[in-house]
């Protein structure tokens, strides 16, 4: 729980020094932006605190590809 509070903390700090910053300008877009790779990092970033099994993204792309990597090698031998 310590480290899911000290992950809390300095998210809290990113956006206290990058939000006014967005909103000053006015950009909108960037600061949904922002915002939506920050829940998705904190996101992860709390899960992989507590232990939970995040999936590899690389075990999907293989899964995709590995047929088709097999029936190009057979074709080519």
């Amino acid at each position: 729980m310590v480290a899911v509070a000290g992950i809390l903390v300095i998210v809290a700090v990113i956006i206290a020094i990058d939000v006014p910053h967005l909103l000053k300008n006015k950009l909108k877009k960037e600061l949904w932006i922002f915002s939506i790779l920050l829940l998705f990092g904190t996101a992860l970033s709390i899960a992989q605190a507590l232990n939970i099994k995040i999936p590899n993204p690389l075990d999907g792309i293989t899964a995709i590809y590995k047929p088709l990597s097999d029936m190009i090698e057979t074709l080519l031998k």
